[in-house]
């Protein structure tokens, strides 16, 4: 039990830095920045997984939490206690910066909820979190999960250079939150749930897809779940 709860308290502070950092660089700039926004989020990410890694994994998303747990990488019980953890982090971040910011920059981008692009398809974006996520997992299950990857060479941030390409590919048509936490926090601390759902079933499924695949083709027999 003390692994978990320590887990979720790195879980906690590593989903509050995703969200602090990204969320108030989509303030500062307006949402203007696309260039800025895209590396605010890698590199939270690239550095927050580099450092949390050995003691939670360095999730941060409960779309990969839930492959992990798809996968047998993840207890029931680490996976709800890890996925509460990150959703606090993000609430917690995002009425921080609701703190701070001035309330007209806050409220001009919703306290930096993702949002789908005016006119596009519901169905597509659904698919565009979808694929944008798959390579996310994709990426953190070969660098952090699997010990044959390159986590000894590149840490986390082989994952956070796919969040990275992720916001530029895909950051003007949903905003590439590629994880459930990154839409929440901000969309509770705002009032904005607008098209929610388009930021939890495409990155769930497609980091189901990624995990499901990536067992398949090189973790099959690996080491049973986290207790």
């Amino acid at each position: 039990m003390e692994s978990v709860g320590k887990a979720a308290i790195a879980e906690f502070i590593g989903t509050f830095a995703l969200i602090f950092f990204a969320g108030g660089t989509i303030i500062a700039t307006g949402n203007g920045d696309l260039l800025a926004s895209a590396f605010a989020y890698g590199l939270a990410m690239a550095i927050m997984v580099s450092l949390m890694a050995r003691i939670s994994g360095g999730v941060f998303n409960p779309a990969t939490q839930v492959a992990l747990w798809v996968t047998g990488k993840s207890s029931t019980l680490r996976c709800g206690v890890s996925i509460a953890a990150q959703v606090l982090g993000a609430v917690a971040a995002a009425a921080l910066l609701k703190y701070f910011s001035p309330a007209a920059a806050f409220d001009s981008v919703a306290g930096g909820t993702p949002q789908v692009s005016a006119g596009y398809q519901i169905g597509k974006a659904v698919l565009v979190e979808a694929v944008a996520t798959f390579f996310l997992v994709w990426a953190y299950f070969g660098s952090v999960v699997d010990e044959r990857g390159a986590f000894a060479k590149v840490g986390g941030f082989a994952v956070g250079l796919v969040v990275t390409i992720d916001v530029l590919a895909v950051g003007t048509i949903t905003g590439a939150a590629v994880n459930p936490a990154r839409w929440f926090g901000p969309a509770l601390v705002s009032g904005t749930w607008t098209n929610g759902w388009v930021w939890i079933v495409g990155p769930i499924a497609g980091g189901i897809i990624a995990g499901v695949a990536y067992w398949f083709l090189s973790l099959q027999g690996g080491e049973p779940a986290t207790p």
